[in-house]
């Protein structure tokens, strides 16, 4: 998979704008967990949440339901936040590494400038480049619609991981092989799903968009610390905007004015 530069970022933020009318989003990132048999003498590393063995898909999509970066192999047991804190992809983020296009103005709004996100769920933890919801307790308007908003964006991943597993049905049984091998045959899948996604039609896509459930008004379930202040102060930019007659779908100022 080529390493994404600041054109190509830009290209996939234009389609989150156009496919999910959330400006400035760079992809939508989310974990799947792939059975595997249990390898020997490993314990409980591999055992996960769910109450079987796998390895970790870490993903990050854009809107065209394509992966543009990937972390594989990682133990099921890890929760999903940790995995992508210490994968090359979350530290290269942190340490802004990645090529990101300077934070620019979201459209119709005088400022200030919005960086350039990846949206998630509220497993992940809140920074500056890592949009998660707002806890469900004491939701007002604004933050619901801020919510909605994300989860919209946020589903494209959750689609990709449900055309990847129904194109290439290995991913639906336990995988019979030692990790590393498995590792070997996710890869495989992963580029054979972008290939496929680039040259052939969309027909998978409308049946996973049925039936993705993607709501982003779950509970606060983040074990990594209290979000900074930098991630706090962009939250706050994208909920004021989504709540405005710039950013606002027409249904959301009703809300906003107490006429639904």
């Amino acid at each position: 998979m080529p390493e994404p530069v600041a054109d190509l970022w830009i290209q996939i933020a234009e389609g989150f704008y156009v496919d999910a009318q959330f400006p400035n989003c760079i992809g939508a990132l989310d974990g799947k967990h792939i059975r595997v048999k249990k390898p020997p003498h490993s314990g409980s590393r591999y055992f996960n949440y769910k109450q079987y063995f796998s390895v970790v898909l870490m993903a990050l999509a854009d809107s065209k339901y394509k992966f543009i970066i990937v972390d594989i192999g990682a133990y099921g047991s890890t929760a999903d936040a940790r995995i992508f804190s210490t994968s090359r992809m979350g530290v290269r983020l942190q340490a802004n590494q990645l090529a990101l296009p300077e934070p620019r103005l979201l459209p119709g709004s005088t400022g200030p400038p919005a960086p350039f996100v990846i949206v998630a769920d509220e497993g992940f933890a809140l920074t500056p480049h890592v949009m998660r919801p707002f806890p469900r307790r004491n939701l007002t308007d604004s933050r619901r619609i801020f919510n909605y908003r994300l989860s919209r964006a946020r589903r494209y991943v959750e689609c990709a991981f449900g055309i990847l597993s129904h194109k290439w049905r290995v991913l639906l049984s336990s995988l019979q092989m030692a990790p590393d091998n498995a590792t070997k045959v996710i890869q495989a899948c992963v580029i054979l799903h972008n290939f496929v996604r680039i040259h052939d039609g969309s027909s998978e896509v409308d049946d996973f968009e049925a039936g993705t459930s993607s709501s982003s008004a779950g509970l606060d379930q983040t074990l990594h610390g209290r979000p900074g202040s930098a991630g706090l102060a962009v939250r706050a930019l994208y909920e004021e905007y989504f709540s405005s007659p710039e950013g606002a779908l027409p249904w959301q100022m009703d809300v906003v004015h107490g006429r639904l």
